[in-house]
């Protein structure tokens, strides 16, 4: 399964780079994630200048979608043309997204009815929007899911391990990029919070 991770100019590396990296340690089993962009170089907040992997119309056939957060989110779901290009399904597709991605799910239509988890900054901006907003790091309905804080972005890569994989593998995964000494703990973290969060699926 293929897995794109929408990455905007002014991106936050910690949203893309932790999820696209602990997902692509599954890519012996088949799943793996690409940084999928507008255009072909595109520069995060802090300067760093990233080269796509694949382009934004790659996302029509990804079997994921994660949309990750930055500095320039609003000005986004401001552009017609770009939202455009983000034809995304949920009835076969697993969509996540990271902090005020959750703008552009909220801009596409797909957080109607369903609560949503992002970070402080852009909680005014996902409200305004008519939804309602959550005290919690990550939370999922059917194949929809939020994360809200950078290092959430851990808990959407276990969400999209677990559903391709199964809980072993998610295990093994966030085990391996464990702080040492907190290798249980950090598995048993990542996964009771995706356990909360999957409402619909218990």
């Amino acid at each position: 399964m293929q897995v794109a991770v929408v990455t905007f100019d002014g991106f936050n590396e910690l949203d893309s780079f932790i999820a696209s990296a602990l997902i692509n340690r599954c890519r012996n089993a088949g799943l793996e994630a690409f940084i999928t962009t507008p255009t072909p170089v595109i520069t995060s907040m802090n300067g760093v200048e990233v080269t796509g992997q694949r382009p934004m119309e790659f996302v029509t056939e990804a079997g994921v979608v994660l949309i990750g957060s930055g500095v320039k989110t609003r000005d986004v779901v401001a552009d017609d043309r770009l939202i455009s290009r983000l034809r995304l399904d949920p009835s076969r597709q697993l969509i996540g997204a990271q902090c005020s991605g959750a703008l552009v799910l909220a801009r596409l239509g797909l957080l109607d009815g369903m609560p949503a988890c992002t970070d402080m900054k852009s909680r005014p901006y996902v409200e305004a929007c008519d939804v309602t907003v959550l005290d919690a790091p990550f939370h999922a309905e059917g194949n929809i899911a939020t994360a809200g804080g950078c290092l959430a972005s851990q808990y959407l890569a276990t969400w999209v391990i677990s559903r391709a994989l199964g809980e072993d593998a998610a295990r093994d995964v966030i085990g391996y990029a464990a702080p040492v000494g907190e290798k249980q703990e950090t598995v048993e973290r990542a996964l009771r919070a995706v356990d909360a969060g999957e409402l619909s699926l218990r």
